[in-house]
Formats: C-alpha cells, sequence, structure tokens
C-alpha cells in the first residue's frame, strides 16, 4: 500500500513539536483527528512510530527511519507541484538559493550573475530564453538543510557541509583561502604570512569545533601545518566573515582578497603556501529542476 503523503506529514509535525496538542495547532486539525492519522499510518507500517505519555511523544527507531524518508518525499512532492504551477502558469523562472554566512556577498554576485542575464543554453530552447531570477536567502547550517529538505528553497551553497540524509552535494569549485586580521593587529602590515607560523594566534571561527564541518575543516588546516590551533567562536554571527576580526587581536580564514576590507577596519594577508576551500551545492535528488540542473552544470563546466 502506498504512502499517504498526508499521513507523513502528520508524523513529522508530531514528531518536530513532540506533542499531539502543539502539532494538531501547527496543522490546524483537532488533536483527535491529528491522532487518528497518525495510529492509522502505524497500522499502515505494521509496527509502532511513537511512544505517548503524559509528558508528549518519543519518536521510536523505526519512526525515526521513516521520519527520515518522510522529509525527503514531502520535499519532493512539494517540488513536483511547484514545478507544475510554473509551467502551466508561465511567468518568470526564479532560482530560490540558500547561502550560509561563510559564502560572502561578492562570491554570490559573481556567481549568480551569469544565471540572472540568461542560461548559456537559452537559444537552443526558446522557452527557457527569459532570464532566470535568483531569489536569495542566507541562512545558518541547520536551517539551510530544513529549507532544502521542505523544498523551500531550491540550491543550498556551503562550505564543508555534510550533506543530510536525502540531499545530494555537489563540488562546485576550491577558492583559495587567505587570512584576516584587524587593521591595527601587528600582521596587518605583512603582505602574506606562513600558516606554520601562527601557531601562537588565536583563530576566530564561525561554529563550535566538532559540531560544524567548515570549522573543523578550518581548523584542520592548522593541525596539517603542524600545529594545535587556539579558536574563538566569534558573536558576529550573520555578517560577512571578514569583519570577524575587528577591533580583535584574532585572526580569520577568508576567501576575501588580500588588501585592505571591512571598511579599513581589517586587512588581508596572502596565505603562502595557498591553502584552499571547498565550494559546494546542496540539493534535493531525483528531482526536475532544469534551472538547478543548468546552474550547476554551468558552475562546474
Amino acid at each position: 500500500m502506498p504512502l499517504d503523503l498526508n499521513k507523513l506529514g502528520h508524523l513529522v509535525a508530531v514528531a518536530e513539536e513532540g506533542s499531539l496538542t502543539r502539532a494538531a495547532a501547527r496543522l490546524h486539525l483537532s488533536q483527535q483527528a491529528l491522532s487518528t492519522s497518525v495510529r492509522v499510518l502505524e497500522r499502515e507500517v505494521g509496527v509502532p512510530l511513537l511512544a505517548r505519555d503524559s509528558g508528549g511523544v518519543t519518536v521510536l527507531p523505526a519512526g525515526a527511519a521513516l521520519l527520515e524518508d518522510a522529509r525527503v518525499l514531502l520535499g519532493m512532492s512539494r517540488t513536483a507541484l511547484r514545478r507544475a504551477r510554473q509551467l502551466g502558469r508561465g511567468g518568470t523562472r526564479t532560482l530560490r538559493v540558500g547561502h550560509t554566512p561563510a559564502v560572502t556577498g561578492d562570491e554570490l554576485v559573481a556567481l549568480l550573475a551569469p544565471s540572472a542575464a540568461g542560461d548559456a543554453d537559452s537559444d537552443a530552447d526558446p522557452d527557457r530564453a527569459a532570464a532566470l531570477t535568483p531569489e536569495i536567502h542566507q541562512r545558518y547550517p541547520a536551517e539551510l538543510t530544513a529549507a532544502l529538505l521542505a523544498a523551500d528553497l531550491d540550491v543550498g551553497l556551503c562550505r564543508g557541509m555534510a550533506p543530510a540524509y536525502g540531499l545530494a552535494r555537489t563540488t562546485l569549485r576550491h577558492q583559495r583561502l587567505h587570512l584576516a586580521v584587524a587593521s591595527d593587529h601587528p600582521l596587518a602590515a605583512r603582505d602574506t604570512v606562513a600558516l606554520w607560523a601562527l601557531a601562537d594566534e588565536t583563530f576566530m571561527v564561525w561554529g563550535t569545533p566538532g559540531y560544524s564541518d567548515y570549522t573543523d575543516l578550518l581548523l584542520d588546516h592548522c593541525r596539517n601545518a603542524g600545529f594545535e590551533p587556539r579558536a574563538e567562536r566569534t558573536t558576529r554571527q550573520g555578517t560577512p566573515p571578514v569583519t570577524a576580526v575587528v577591533g580583535t587581536r584574532h585572526l580569520a580564514f577568508v576567501t576575501t582578497p588580500p588588501g585592505p576590507a571591512a571598511g579599513g577596519g581589517a586587512r588581508v594577508l596572502a596565505l603562502e603556501p595557498p591553502i584552499h576551500a571547498p565550494l559546494h551545492a546542496l540539493h534535493l535528488p531525483h528531482t526536475t529542476d532544469p534551472e538547478r540542473t543548468a546552474f550547476l552544470a554551468r558552475l562546474t563546466a
């Protein structure tokens, strides 16, 4: 028997809310109707999915396994519905692009400018000749993953993020890393610096070491240079990475080109020998999205 997408959506809501009462309010259903829907789903699956007690609900192992696939199936169904509506109604094609703060605004402009001007293959297909409108959304890593799985975004740009269950990851390119310091830092008078010589410095990072793939990737560069780095998490979350060092004595890895930055508050030094960080795209696989396909093909060509 095929799984009912509505019932899967009910299961996801209950699991996320941890309560039938809160999930029912979120879905604008009565608690009895929601409870019945989940119990019918359990009968169809043939095993218990949730444990219920006075404190709320707990997701059982079978439920956790189904939830992973349920989120993917629901996202795929929303993608299919959105594409059918777009084709049926015509109008402007939109590519909804999410990005983490590690991907800067300047990089987004460079990545998206060709799409905004029209796809390179538009002459071969008159129906696709209209300019593609990019819709940009900054998201923190966990928010980016959730939005991609829910099909609220078409593609997510990030660095070093491991793809969550149900998402595919494409490496678009590797970009050279540089080092940012405050303009009054002793190193600011230099043009280049070697990473191995910075063992006594503190590095500003954006995620908590051990819980952020990109932070761990950056700190591993230090370890590969022969030292265990000291790291401090910036309080300037969501701002351009190069600004993290302003007013501090710390250093930060950035992709901003060498030279003055942050309105003169920072300076970017070239690292020698060069080191690099990947630029990744996350997306829902097994979905038809010509705009996303063209976008990724252009960036990986």
